[in-house]
């Protein structure tokens, strides 16, 4: 219950940040986004890619899923514009439609929920899911702002809201999904841990582009540098004490 309320909370927070103040720094954003970034990257390293590979069922084929999860999110990355990774854009001409760009991260969003089901699983049997919890949070937010920035392009306040509060439901609604599906015996733990391979892929596909993003010049800056050792050392040092 608690996971639930904190994802739906955290996606309003920061949804409803961006529908009441017109004007941020972006250069705090962008910041801030590569906090998420690298602490995304460092608990799917130390938390995720470990427990997927500790199922020797599974563990074979389970770099197969990761890759496919990663060429997934380039798929999603199309239609959703790079929303999952913060890219906002500061005119109407949004490439794709809205209702492509929806479906893109509501997908993107579902998946990600499902790694906090409730149910006994691999990415919970040596560790608890609270790392995940944070990292997806801190991920979700600077999404959720740039998801709201793009729509008040394009569509009214009021309409905009409205997808916020669907878009807020979504990785809560993946949750608990996964717990009806596993209660219901239409789903073996090994097709959960594809499904776990195919988000790690797409973790590491946002975080990466996150980083590649931040310095476009390729030009070596102490700040940012600062913001990535800072957030990693935050994950390990998490990772091993909850």
């Amino acid at each position: 219950m608690w996971n639930f309320l904190l994802l739906f909370v955290s996606a309003m927070v920061a949804g409803s940040l961006a529908l009441f103040i017109p004007k941020w720094n972006e250069k705090d954003f962008k910041l801030g986004l590569i906090f998420a970034g690298a602490y995304l990257f460092s608990i799917t390293i130390l938390h995720l890619l470990p427990e997927l590979f500790a199922d020797h069922d599974s563990a074979y084929y389970m770099g197969l899923f990761i890759l496919l999860g990663f060429l997934l999110q380039q798929v999603l990355n199309f239609m959703s514009s790079g929303i999952e990774h913060g890219h906002i854009h500061h005119h109407s001409g949004v490439e794709n439609s809205v209702w492509t760009l929806m479906f893109g991260l509501f997908l993107h969003a579902f998946l990600e929920g499902t790694l906090l089901s409730k149910q006994p699983s691999l990415l919970n049997h040596h560790h608890g899911s609270e790392t995940l919890l944070i990292g997806i949070i801190l991920h979700k937010m600077p999404e959720t702002f740039a998801l709201v920035t793009v729509l008040l392009t394009r569509l009214s306040i009021v309409k905009t809201a409205g997808l916020l509060l669907l878009f807020a439901l979504v990785s809560p609604l993946g949750m608990v999904s996964t717990d009806w599906l596993h209660g219901q015996d239409f789903i073996g733990q090994s097709t959960v841990n594809i499904l776990f391979g195919l988000v790690a892929g797409g973790f590491l596909h946002i975080s990466t582009t996150i980083f590649f993003e931040s310095s476009p010049q390729h030009r070596f800056q102490l700040h940012k540098l600062l913001i990535i050792l800072f957030a990693s050392g935050l994950a390990i040092l998490l990772e091993y004490l909850i």
